[in-house]
């Protein structure tokens, strides 16, 4: 997933009206995450989609198999990054972007596989910074667009990735979770 790029680390700013947390900084992530990884992606997934997931499948999420997922992430070869976000040295949340999935891309589209963060720091700023060096280092790498996908009915995050300038477009689908098949909206921003 994350292969080490030597690009420095950098203390992310935070956005102008929202409440002041301490600094954070990103960098990219490695095997060693693993484990703080799954952690922020299970209290993730627990927070953001309680009330749009069974409550029963939220609660069987496990830190142990989500932590044997990024390790296998890690090791892979690819393109995909892992950016990940700290403060005060604990990981607080992360981005994995890398290529474009979807049948319709062409080359110079990327995409934004997740983005997660621990609970206590939504609204501080670090997911929109950590968005922001996600994109950016997309832009560094050549591709000239970034997609996402997003539970339709999840308007918190619509609401987040609309403030950060990416539109819905046009493109739907279905994503499958636990039993049913919930629908997704394609957002897409220009890099």
């Amino acid at each position: 997933m994350a292969r080490p790029s030597g690009r420095p680390e950098r203390p992310a700013a935070r956005a102008s009206g929202e409440r002041a947390a301490p600094a954070i900084r990103i960098r990219e992530g490695t095997a060693a995450d693993a484990r703080a990884c799954a952690e922020v992606h299970v209290e993730g997934w627990r927070w953001a989609y309680r009330g749009l997931l069974p409550d029963g499948f939220l609660d069987r999420l496990s830190v142990e198999d989500r932590e044997r997922m990024w390790r296998e992430g890690f090791a892979e070869p690819g393109e995909r990054v892992a950016w990940v976000a700290e403060r005060d040295g604990r990981v607080v949340g992360f981005c994995v972007t890398g290529p474009s999935e979807d049948a319709d891309a062409d080359r110079a589209t990327a995409e934004v596989y997740a983005i997660y963060l621990r609970p206590e720091v939504v609204g501080t700023g670090v997911g929109r910074a950590l968005l922001e060096h996600a994109t950016a280092d997309l832009r560094r790498r050549g591709f000239r667009r970034a997609t996402l996908w997003v539970l339709e009915a999840n308007e918190r995050a619509r609401r987040f990735y609309e403030r950060a300038g990416w539109r819905p477009d046009g493109a739907v689908n279905e994503e499958r979770i636990d039993c049913a098949n919930l629908p997704t909206v394609r957002y897409r921003v220009e890099l």
